[in-house]
């Protein structure tokens, strides 16, 4: 009897330490580089955000993040990388979900991933206005001059290289009855080389990189799509100051892994990225890229791309788009 309740009394103690122990997920986690995948290539907006989230959580972590950039197909290659990776926590999607998540089911008809299915969501790092440029050579320094300008030729040609700026333009096309047809891109460079040298228009593209090329005199902005005009772009209107109040987007960056990814993994990430966001150096970067913070939480982020789904579906339809 006395062995057996020592045996009962040393079960009870383990119990109990299992219980308070961290899970067994997290408390090796990570041991390893991690790999960010980032949608677009180098250059980018899309992927100097990237790569100062995964320095930040590099730092956090103590581990080497690397930045793998799959450009293609407004980002459905690289979601479709990050759904088919192992769940384990060393693959995560730093994203403009709204684009490449939310909005992507209505532009294709066969995606290779679900955006509810195939990721776990972690957390909303950031939220930006979508800018609309033309080139700064051209006499065109308002929304009504591109409009004139359009006219004046009988349509024209504007440059789509992701999913946010083909609807803000298919909106714009709409609400202005002017016929201007897509071109595509696998990039923004690109587009706004093709524009530069007059194969195209105009394009709708992220603050992140629209700020240092107008700096630069490369891109007129004339107009952003946010409900109010960015801080560091304070003289360029809004669409809806500009007369075009049903254009308003304001796209936002989210965390993903891959569906299946054990929750202790999901936790620490979220965690680290709340950190993150929270630092004074991040706000001041953001901000200097016309960006604003924009913490979340795994469930926030679930409820959020649930709303947004449905959202750009209206959106989608409203600016006749056919899925290609």
């Amino acid at each position: 009897m006395r062995i057996e309740t020592r045996r009962s009394a040393l079960w009870s103690a383990v119990s109990i330490l299992l219980a308070f122990a961290p899970p067994a997920h997290a408390q090796g986690y990570p041991a390893k580089e991690i790999t960010a995948v980032c949608p677009f290539a180098a250059g980018t907006g899309a992927d100097i955000t990237v790569r100062y989230f995964s320095a930040k959580l590099s730092e956090v972590l103590g581990k080497p993040v690397i930045v793998l950039n799959k450009a293609g197909a407004t980002g459905n290659i690289a979601s479709e990388t990050v759904a088919k990776a192992k769940p384990d926590g060393y693959t995560i999607s730093i994203t403009p979900a709204s684009s490449t998540m939310a909005a992507a089911p209505y532009l294709y008809k066969k995606l290779p991933f679900d955006p509810i299915k195939d990721f776990t969501p972690v957390t909303t790092l950031a939220s930006l206005p979508f800018v609309l440029i033309v080139d700064a050579k051209k006499p065109i320094h308002s929304v009504a001059d591109l409009v004139k300008h359009l006219k004046g030729r009988d349509g024209g040609f504007y440059g789509g290289s992701n999913n946010t700026g083909i609807v803000a333009a298919e909106l714009f096309k709409d609400a202005t009855k002017i016929d201007v047809k897509r071109v595509a891109y696998k990039n923004i460079a690109d587009s706004v080389n093709d524009m530069i040298n007059g194969h195209t228009d105009f394009t709708f593209t992220d603050a992140t990189w629209v700020v240092e090329q107008a700096k630069a005199g490369r891109i007129r902005a004339i107009a952003v799509t946010s409900a109010k005009r960015s801080a560091v772009l304070p003289d360029v209107p809004t669409l809806a100051e500009a007369g075009y109040p049903g254009i308003e987007l304001t796209p936002w960056w989210g965390v993903f892994l891959p569906a299946g990814t054990p929750q202790p993994i999901v936790d620490k990430l979220a965690s680290s990225f709340e950190r993150i966001v929270a630092m004074p150096e991040t706000t001041e970067f953001l901000t200097k890229f016309a960006n604003e913070p924009f913490p979340g939480t795994p469930d926030t982020l679930r409820d959020l791309l649930a709303r947004e789904i449905k959202r750009w579906g209206e959106l989608v339809a409203l600016a006749k788009i056919e899925p290609q």
